[in-house]
């Protein structure tokens, strides 16, 4: 499994953050390498929910679709999957001063005979990390401005 994580601190409180954040189908907000998240289980995010991503990944997207499995007042986790990866994402935001710290964590799997790749893939997946973690940082921020 390639484990990519990362924290923020954000100038938002902890509570409109996770409020944000654990809607998932803002993530097109603030990762550029996910242009479409579409919630597939409609009323307020609840454990199985289910959601429809499309993601970039190495000039290909991909498709996936994301279900909730763990959901308390400041973590959500969801995992993904299609026939080449399974995906767990995870979000955990607690008070910082006034503010907030976010931290993202994706792990991947993957399936199928293109296992033995998995170390070789290692970079291009860390490279997701830096992009997602500014575009937290800056959406939230920008919320907290208004």
């Amino acid at each position: 499994m390639i484990t990519v994580t990362g924290s923020v601190e954000t100038n938002l409180s902890a509570e409109k953050a996770f409020a944000f954040m654990s809607e998932f189908e803002n993530t097109s907000k603030w990762d550029p390498n996910t242009p479409v998240m579409d919630k597939l289980t409609p009323g307020p995010v609840a454990v199985g929910h289910k959601y429809h991503a499309e993601s970039e990944f190495r000039g290909k997207r991909q498709t996936l679709v994301y279900e909730v499995i763990e959901l308390t007042e400041n973590h959500i986790k969801l995992r993904g999957e299609n026939k080449t990866v399974t995906a767990f994402d995870s979000v955990d935001v607690g008070p910082s001063g006034t503010g907030s710290v976010v931290t993202y964590t994706a792990e991947f799997s993957i399936n199928g005979p293109a296992k033995i790749i998995q170390p070789l893939l290692r970079p291009a997946f860390n490279s997701l990390r830096d992009p997602a973690l500014n575009g937290i940082r800056d959406t939230l921020n920008a919320m907290a401005a208004e």
